[in-house]
């Protein structure tokens, strides 16, 4: 398009005009994300090799935290926390939505089948985000502002499997010890509700339990809390990587992240239940 009529058509349609330059620019965007994304995933294995003391470093911050986080036990704490509510919740749903039809001793179907289908996933991807990513995206948005990134590349360490990929394998790492004490907890935690608040049997329960409990699903819901993982940590890294404007620019940076990563985990979650699952559950209730 030529210079006079590109100016013919933003002064006669400046409205759709700009949503095309909104539009163009935003596919740019995403085409650079891929880019970076596929950089920092390809170079996974370099970080492993030439960086094993950095990937070290980086995944003990996740899991045992530094200043403030380090002294309430690190990530570990703060998901089984996480994990712990939101256990609470689905053994006084799940009791109370049994109970009603008359069947409350059946509240341990509830723990296998929300617990790791739903509960996990989302609450291990959304803790991730809020803690470890945000913190991620600080620090590497830090260091953009402050010209760190560019002193790494001018004493010749290539910045985004130095800074990047370490991070990204070190979220891929974390997440299983992770998800093996969430689980744990998030399993006790509504049993503990059931048995305790609502005076029911803890055989009940344990035979319900154990009874919708697929081994298939245990092991599904791991692997998508490591994929979530490394999805929230590419975006949490892009955001810091690409961070412009100061401080502030750091700020928003962090809060576009958090939005971003959330979205996508939610996005995801619902999406691989209803891919995996079905509409029916893949369950057989009957009397």
């Amino acid at each position: 398009m030529t210079g006079d009529v590109r100016t013919v058509v933003n002064a006669r349609f400046p409205r759709a005009a700009r949503s095309a330059r909104n539009a163009a620019r935003e596919w740019g965007r995403l085409g650079e994300q891929t880019a970076f994304y596929v950089e920092a995933l390809v170079n996974i294995r370099q970080a492993l090799v030439r960086y094993k003391a950095e990937t070290l470093r980086v995944l003990a911050e996740m899991s045992l935290g530094v200043g403030a986080l380090a002294l309430l036990g690190g990530e570990v704490v703060i998901l089984a926390v996480l994990t712990g509510a939101a256990a609470a919740v689905v053994g006084i749903f799940g009791y109370v939505q049994a109970s009603s039809l008359g069947v409350g001793a059946i509240a341990g179907f509830f723990s296998a089948y929300a617990n790791v289908r739903l509960q996990l996933p989302l609450v291990v991807a959304n803790g991730l985000a809020a803690t470890i990513g945000a913190g991620a995206t600080a620090q590497l948005g830090a260091m953009r502002i402050s010209e760190e990134i560019d002193a790494l590349e001018v004493i010749g360490i290539r910045s985004i499997p130095y800074l990047v990929s370490t991070r990204v394998l070190g979220g891929l790492l974390v997440v299983p010890p992770l998800y093996c004490v969430t689980f744990v907890g998030s399993v006790f935690i509504t049993r503990t509700v059931v048995i305790l608040a609502y005076h029911q049997g803890a055989g009940g329960f344990d035979h319900w339990f154990n009874t919708f409990l697929l081994p298939r699903d245990v092991l599904v819901s791991g692997l998508e809390c490591t994929v979530q993982a490394a999805i929230v940590m590419l975006i949490h890294t892009y955001y810091g990587y690409t961070a412009t404007g100061g401080p502030a620019g750091v700020g928003e940076a962090v809060g576009r992240a958090v939005r971003a990563s959330i979205f996508v985990s939610i996005t995801i979650t619902f999406v691989l239940a209803l891919v995996l699952y079905g509409k029916s559950g893949d369950f057989h209730l009957s009397g």
